[in-house]
């Protein structure tokens, strides 16, 4: 499977956005889907992590929770991530990355798309 990851881009502290990844190739629907970030001299971090079909189980990471979700379009084969209440340690490259299994490893990687919070 083939991602594409958009959306990103330059908002203030406060603000939303909202960020789609695409995926091409068949059986989207079973992959679990996951949002990865990072920031400028950090390690890559989970952000959360959607499970596969229809049944929308999520995990979060602590910083996002409560403030980000995560939901998917099968039919458009397409995962989301909405970004509320942003704030500066919220900017990084995010990723959305494919898993065959809900405790699997994550094979398939999207390019990234930059998300920037001005303080």
């Amino acid at each position: 499977v083939q991602l594409q990851a958009s959306g990103g881009g330059l908002v203030q502290a406060g603000g939303s956005l909202r960020l789609s990844c695409e995926a091409s190739g068949p059986r989207f629907s079973r992959y679990a889907m996951g949002w990865f970030r990072q920031a400028p001299g950090k390690e890559r971090e989970f952000v959360a992590r959607i499970s596969a079909g229809s049944a929308g189980i999520t995990t979060y990471a602590d910083s996002v929770k409560g403030r980000f979700t995560i939901s998917r379009d099968n039919a458009k084969n397409t995962v989301y991530l909405q970004m509320n209440s942003l704030n500066a340690e919220d900017t990084a490259v995010y990723y959305c990355a494919a898993a065959p299994n809900w405790g699997s490893a994550f094979d398939y990687w999207g390019q990234g798309t930059q998300v920037t919070v001005s303080s």
